[in-house]
């Protein structure tokens, strides 16, 4: 199993939108993919104490390497340009890959 984990901390201006959006539009356009089992979207609560915005991960999981390059490949850049434009400026995010072991 693999777990595609996108860390955002997102500016307390945009914060409530970008939650609604996150919960009806863009995570749900990934899972409808089919490449990913599972979803988890968790607020960071130890990132929250420096200011200037609310920090998130978003987890997704797939089956396998393969699946995780079928998502990257075919749709990453379009939902991710999506994001950006929508939320220019007011984010910043970064994606992590992990191979599940236990």
């Amino acid at each position: 199993m693999i777990l595609y984990n996108v860390t955002i901390k997102i500016s307390e201006d945009v914060h409530a939108q970008w939650i609604d959006w996150m919960q009806t539009k863009h995570i749900p356009d990934v899972m409808k993919t089919g490449l990913f089992l599972e979803k988890k979207l968790l607020r960071i609560m130890n990132h929250d104490q420096d200011g200037g915005g609310f920090t998130y991960a978003i987890q997704y999981l797939c089956k396998n390497i393969n699946d995780y390059n079928i998502y990257q490949d075919k749709y990453s850049a379009k939902l991710q340009a999506e994001h950006t434009n929508k939320f220019k400026d007011k984010f910043v995010a970064y994606r992590t890959i992990m191979k599940v072991i236990e």
